[in-house]
């Protein structure tokens, strides 16, 4: 069986409040992996992901966004894509 990977989610919003990532990895829950404010206002965690493909995206105070450091994305059925993650 495949191991987990350690991956970091990062992302600069120096005027956000409050940052997570949902993603198919924790059922799409907004409040379930929240990101830590660092320096300059980049935000921050480190998530467990097993080998293969995740969808993602990250909640910037309550909004939605897809990943701007993102390689790949996939249409959503909310009428936005999804960041994709390659483990």
């Amino acid at each position: 069986m495949a191991r987990s990977k350690s991956i970091t989610f990062t992302l600069d919003a120096p005027q956000a409040s409050t940052v997570a990532v949902a993603g198919t990895f924790n059922d799409w829950d907004a409040t379930r992996t929240p990101l830590t404010r660092g320096k300059n206002g980049q935000w921050k965690t480190k998530v467990s992901l097993r080998p293969g493909r995740h969808e993602y995206r990250y909640v910037v105070d309550g909004q939605w966004i897809s990943d701007p450091a993102a390689k790949e994305s996939a249409a959503n059925p909310h009428g936005s894509d999804n960041s994709v993650m390659v483990v």
